[in-house]
């Protein structure tokens, strides 16, 4: 059919308007059709923190005849179990729960810490926190921190537990 290879000039031509519509294409669908991330009045709250809870069982001291027991290289005079107590997490915004949970520990012997992370979308404007942590074996909330923070629209609040700090960090940039 096509016995003569096409002119060298109406190649290139050919090229140039290839690579425009492909151009053209990918502006296109680089701007539309829109996508919106959240709605014009939501903001965010992030609930993101690892925390090693307390030990279940308090350590016991070993006496001399079970320290005889032992080989050599196993004779510490404490006796401590490795497995931690369950993480619970309560966050309430004005009164009413945004969210619980209750996490286990990791690790083979339930002795690592227990992560939480939950990303929820509430309307902006001004709210008020009470947040929570129960990290012991009786399951108390030793752990309690209020809050009151005015969210733009778009705006994230970010709320981390650390221990060495004093409990609950709420961090809204």
């Amino acid at each position: 059919m096509f016995d003569k290879p096409l002119p060298v000039a109406l190649r290139y031509a050919l090229q140039v308007l290839s690579y425009g519509a492909f151009a053209a294409a990918l502006g296109y669908f680089s701007t539309s059709p829109s996508y919106r991330l959240r709605g014009d009045n939501e903001a965010i709250v992030k609930l993101s923190f690892s925390h090693s809870a307390q030990l279940v069982k308090p350590c016991r001291e070993r006496s001399d005849a079970e320290l005889a027991k032992l080989a050599p290289n196993m004779r510490t005079r404490m006796d401590c179990s490795r497995e931690r107590a369950v993480v619970s997490v309560e966050l309430d915004m004005d009164g009413k729960g945004l969210y619980r949970i209750s996490t286990p520990p990791t690790g083979l012997h339930k002795d690592g810490a227990a992560t939480v992370y939950r990303r929820l979308e509430i309307p902006a404007g001004r709210h008020q926190f009470h947040a929570r942590l129960a990290d012991g074996p009786d399951g108390a909330f030793t752990h309690v921190h209020d809050a009151t923070i005015d969210l733009a629209p778009g705006q994230v609040v970010i709320v981390d537990f650390l221990s060495g700090s004093g409990g609950f960090v709420f961090t809204h940039p």
